[in-house]
């Protein structure tokens, strides 16, 4: 007989954890190395697997495999949710204290959740605990030690999940998770863990005193789990031998202390008060053999304070006379709390070594994202800057014909700078390039859409679904809304959707600029012979050669062309600027639980950009002060010039082939921008249409296994009772077919004969002679009065002995355990050994009909022929 109570485990069911795990860390982290996890995965899959195969053994190995098992949850926790929306694993586990039944089986619960996962292994871990604890070898110290020990934990671990699980599962637990369950099962490992202390004083011989407080406190830890095991809603959760078990421990116990403490008494001279408590004692062991019933283990106990108690009267009447003082003038007992619970701390395992070190928690992994956006955005506003005033520069030169109208004094060839120009265009592919760039972003606008629209499809779909099942089923529904579900996927969608919209306005912008300079562009892309012939000419006006105001010019064209350059160099520092972030952000969560991202994040940016963001202030203060004396020196050029007009036209033609140059150059840098947006928005929405294919495959899978629930359900629901029939279908005795339908309205009114009642039970006749076979009973004249003939009944021998009374009365509930002392309610038998007489031979009241179906009138059987009716027709019965 087991010493100590041990929690069952909960059984589970093999998933895979590979696959789902590997598509997420290949969706979410994708510059991690696929050997960095491929391994891990691996060993993550060989781990769950070893330990459901594992926790069958009763030994400290199996317990290393679930800690094992524990921290590898724990750990990735922050790396990889594993919940509903996200990495959908569903975790299938059963309630450990469900009675399994041939109609309904054992309940389950199956959530898609790690938390559930780990919430389930730590029940399973604090279970195997308080069975290896229970195997120890309690004769020696050092199985004593470790059940102690174990027993602490495993009361820890239940204080634990009685605490988070709740929050954890976010849904009704089944009943062996519940909080008043776990906190059952923690108040009981702590008894037991006292009760170890308890056995180690004792086997130890310590001092009387302390063992008494030791075993005082000892019961009252078991009267605490006493009282939540006979809880109303708990109580058909447990095996039948706890309740006694713990309620007889608790009694006994308060013995022991008693016992020690009139052990003390007699050391020191107190006589009477030693008898009191050793009859207190008696009484209290007593009570505990009453409750515990086939449980009780405290006999070698029970006999020593019984012994003790006689000798301690046959010492007293002879020797010391000393007063029995009343019980209630007794001083209470003290109390030593050794045993406490262990607090749950993780790692459980030591040397424990996390599978994914190298990939970092999800949150990092985030907020690194949230950092490298915000840097983008710091970067393209500096950049954008930059640009604007460039493209504001340009825009000015172009319409003041600088530097064109510079180089072109003469009228007679084309100027150099466009000539630079054009060979610059004609190297960036000239307008064919141009043209075909702008004939793709449709394609790739109308790809992205295409699998965006796939998406909402089976989003909706989906939803469609579901709905229309609830509405059929409504409460036998259970599972988690879609509208709810799918929220966070259909506000990504709805992000990508607006950042499509904002770049078909954006195209739109690069198509009307793209036919607003064409001509230019295409003329630019030809020869300089073709440039040169299609551009006006004009007179040539060789006396503002080597004027002041034109030597004032070219050196600010000069200048302009040194802030360009320094331009460039500034968007390349903008642009390549790095920094990492993760360990700060790690070690930020390491030491704090939690990362203050946007005040790290504003730090950084600060610390890399901040000179940057001087130097770009900086160009475009300089760009000010050059576009003021361009103005200023162009004006007295426009002025030396006036007095020759035919170079108009020229004038303008260059003017437009400039800001056509312009235009090209930022709209092929648009182009290019645009197209790698594309390719890289549909990078991203074929991982988020894969992250949908999932869901709803999984949602799918989910439906069918609780329509096949559902339809088990309804198929195994008892069918209602038919109806009773109606009166005139009720037949007749003495009824017999008309002959003649002509008959019917002169032969009398037949009046209903009421139907014999039903044949009695057995009555306690005298029995019958061993070896005799009874009469049937001759059969009745009248059907009216007829009874089926009964085989004599057994007679019981005349006895004054009183009916057994059923101890827990008719409520068929039980009664609280009765004071210490008081014997229970068992019925009281003759003395010597009772026999019920034994059954005439031949007699089988069950032979003598049977019972018929639901709604269907039957005959009765009989076993003989003699016993059949005098006719052939019995009265229905209405079963």
């Amino acid at each position: 007989m087991a010493t100590y109570l041990a929690v069952p485990l909960k059984k589970t069911w093999d998933v895979d954890l590979v696959k789902p795990l590997q598509t997420f860390i290949a969706n979410t982290f994708s510059e991690a190395n696929p050997e960095d996890y491929k391994h891990g995965l691996a060993e993550f899959q060989k781990l769950r697997s070893s330990m459901i195969i594992k926790s069958a053994d009763k030994h400290e190995s199996a317990l290393e495999v679930l800690y094992r098992y524990h921290d590898q949850l724990h750990a990735i926790e922050a790396k990889f949710p594993i919940e509903e929306n996200q990495i959908r694993i569903n975790f299938k586990w059963q309630n450990t204290f469900d009675k399994e039944s041939f109609f309904t089986g054992k309940r389950t619960m199956t959530i898609a959740s790690g938390r559930y996962e780990k919430v389930c292994v730590l029940f399973n871990t604090a279970a195997l605990q308080s069975q290896i604890a229970e195997s120890q070898n309690l004769k020696s110290d050092d199985g004593l030690k470790l059940a102690a020990r174990l027993f602490q934990l495993s009361s820890g671990i239940f204080t634990h999940l009685k605490e988070t699980v709740m929050s954890a599962i976010r849904q009704e637990p089944t009943p062996d998770l519940q909080p008043e369950t776990l906190s059952t099962l923690s108040a009981m490992m702590l008894a037991q863990a006292q009760d170890c202390f308890c056995r180690k004083a004792m086997a130890d011989k310590m001092k009387a005193a302390n063992i008494a407080k030791l075993c005082m406190q000892c019961s009252d830890y078991y009267a605490d789990a006493m009282k939540l095991l006979q809880l109303e809603t708990l109580r058909p959760l447990w095996p039948k031998e706890w309740i006694s078990s713990v309620a007889g421990k608790q009694a006994a116990y308060h013995a022991l202390s008693e016992y020690y403490e009139a052990l003390k008494c007699k050391d020191e001279k107190e006589f009477g008060e030693e008898i009191a408590r050793l009859q207190y004692a008696r009484e209290l062991m007593q009570a505990s053999e009453t409750r515990s019933g086939l449980y009780f283990i405290f006999a070698a106990d029970a006999s020593r304070i019984k012994r003790s108690l006689a000798e301690a009267v046959k010492d007293n009447d002879f020797i010391y006379h000393a007063m029995v003082p009343e019980r209630s003038a007794l001083s209470p007992i003290g109390k030593f709390p050794v045993a406490k619970l262990l607090p749950y701390s993780p790692p459980l395992s030591s040397g424990f070594k996390d599978l994914f070190e190298k990939i970092m928690p999800l949150s990092v992994h985030q907020a690194l994202r949230g950092f490298e956006n915000n840097k983008a955005a710091v970067v393209n506003t500096e950049v954008g800057r930059l640009r604007e005033a460039t493209e504001l520069l340009n825009s000015i030169l172009t319409s003041l014909n600088l530097p064109a109208a510079l180089e072109d004094l003469g009228g007679a060839t084309v100027p150099q700078s466009l000539l630079e120009k054009a060979d610059q265009i004609r190297q960036l592919g000239g307008l064919r390039s141009l043209r075909e760039k702008m004939d793709n972003l449709p394609d790739l606008l109308v790809r992205n859409k295409e699998i965006l629209d796939e998406a909402d499809r089976m989003l909706n779909e989906e939803e469609s679904s579901d709905r229309q099942l609830r509405e059929q089923f409504k409460a036998q529904w259970t599972r988690t809304p879609s509208t709810n579900l799918t929220a966070p996927i259909r506000s990504e969608a709805e992000k990508y959707r607006t950042i499509l919209n904002n770049a078909m306005a954006a195209d739109k912008v690069i198509k009307q600029r793209f036919n607003e300079h064409v001509a230019g562009y295409e003329l630019l892309s030809q020869s300089n012979a073709d440039i040169e012939r299609a551009l006006p000419s004009s007179s040539p006006i060789a006396s503002l050669k080597g004027s002041p105001v034109v030597q004032q010019l070219t050196q600010l064209m000069e200048e302009v062309e040194t802030i360009k350059a320094e331009r460039e160099v500034i968007e390349s520092e903008l642009k390549e600027a790095t920094s990492d972030l993760s360990a700060k952000f790690l070690r930020a969560l390491a030491e704090d639980g939690a990362m203050d991202e946007d005040k790290l994040t504003s730090q950084e940016l600060d610390r890399i950009y901040a000179p940057l963001r001087e130097q770009v202030s900086g160009s475009l203060l300089r760009q000010e002060q050059i576009v003021s004396q361009i103005q200023s020196a162009n004006n007295d050029f426009t002025q030396a010039r006036s007095q020759n007009q035919s170079g108009a036209t020229r004038e303008q033609k260059l003017k437009d082939l400039a800001a056509a140059f312009d235009s090209f150059v930022t709209l092929k840098n648009n182009l290019d921008e645009g197209t790698k947006f594309y390719n890289d928005l549909t990078e991203l929405l074929v991982k988020f249409q894969s992250k949908v294919s999932d869901l709803c495959f999984a949602r799918r899978t989910e439906k069918e296994e609780l329509m096949k629930d559902l339809q088990n359900t309804i198929a195994q629901r008892p069918a209602a009772a038919p109806p009773t029939a109606p009166s005139y279908q009720q037949p007749t005795a003495a009824s017999t077919p008309a002959t003649s339908t002509s008959e019917a309205p002169t032969a009398p009114p037949r009046t209903k004969k009421a139907p014999p009642r039903r044949p009695p039970p057995p009555s306690k006749a005298a029995r019958a002679p061993t070896g005799s076979t009874p009469s049937p009973t001759p059969a009745a004249s009248a059907p009216s009065t007829y009874a089926p003939p009964q085989a004599p009944p057994p007679t019981a021998p005349q006895s004054t002995m009183p009916q057994p009374q059923s101890v827990y009365g008719s409520s068929q509930q039980p009664l609280p355990y009765p004071a210490y002392g008081a014997a229970m309610p068992y019925p009281v038998y003759p003395p010597g050994n009772y026999a019920p007489p034994p059954m005439p031979q031949g007699y089988n009241p069950y032979a003598q009909y049977s019972y018929p179906q639901a709604g269907q009138p039957q005959m009765p059987q009989y076993s003989t022929p003699q016993q059949q009716p005098p006719y052939q027709q019995y009265p229905q019965q209405h079963w």
